[in-house]
């Protein structure tokens, strides 16, 4: 059994969801990103998505795109983001990690020699933002070759065939973007995420993460009960931003979520 399904198994058994979090691989260092992981763990993160630094990371709002700039200036790497892995794994077994990018990296390393390296060192599952189904056949050959989950995204915008489409070639969880926009989006409506969400729930049994608008405890709870988890990024990043005590900071906002989420 994979990680994510393992941990979504487990947290159903307990009537609870799922904290997604985010942070770049990088930002603001490599040796801070592992503190950083490690502290969410402690204060209640149950999959950790890991941005791969990349020069256009289009779906993004402005602080995440500092903060893929930050990690470049500091010239991370796709090989960085698996070495980094394998160091979180030396003390953390148990934790999903799914990397999260853009599909430029991942074809430069080539689809087998990722999906090989990754499983060694430890990623549970991809979300490659910009690689649509049809275009997506090697690296889902060798996801699953390799154990991979291939976690994908569903708009509001998305119709029902595609849909569907989209759910047959999933595994991991499902990614439900709640704003018609780029992330951070400030938009969330969340009567109308529910309505899309109660939908996606009769097309498949996989669990359903939703993510795109969600910044504080408020928004959490508005969604979490229809959801089997919730995914929170742009205020992490905003965070490391900021300077300061990035640990403490990242720390007494993953705490914050995590208490609303499970409550």
């Amino acid at each position: 059994m994979s990680r994510i399904k393992k941990k979504f198994d487990e947290l159903a058994s307990k009537d609870k969801k799922a904290l997604i979090t985010y942070i770049v691989a990088g930002d603001p260092d490599l040796e801070t990103t592992i503190k950083i992981m490690n502290v969410m763990v402690e204060e209640g993160a149950d999959i950790i998505e890991v941005g791969i630094p990349f020069s256009d990371p289009m779906a993004e709002g402005v602080s995440i795109q500092k903060g893929h700039e930050r990690a470049l200036q500091n010239k991370t790497t796709l090989q960085d983001s698996l070495d980094l892995i394998s160091s979180f794994r030396a003390s953390n077994q148990a934790t999903p990690v799914v990397f999260m990018g853009y599909m430029n990296p991942f074809e430069s390393m080539g689809a087998k020699e990722f999906c090989k390296s990754a499983s060694e060192k430890g990623v549970d599952g991809m979300l490659i933002v910009d690689m649509p189904p049809e275009e997506s056949s090697e690296f889902s050959r060798e996801a699953k070759e390799n154990s991979l989950d291939v976690i994908r995204l569903i708009a509001p915008t998305t119709n029902l065939s595609r849909v569907k489409e989209i759910c047959n070639l999933s595994s991991g969880y499902i990614y439900y973007i709640s704003v018609k926009g780029i992330t951070g989006a400030n938009d969330l409506d969340s009567e109308d995420v529910k309505e899309k969400v109660k939908l996606l729930t009769e097309e498949t049994n996989l669990p359903i993460a939703i993510g795109f608008g969600i910044k504080d405890a408020e928004s959490a709870l508005s969604l979490k009960d229809i959801a089997d988890g919730i995914v929170v990024g742009s205020v992490f990043v905003e965070l490391i931003g900021k300077g300061g005590d990035v640990v403490k900071n990242i720390a007494s906002k993953t705490s914050e979520l995590s208490t609303a989420i499970k409550s």
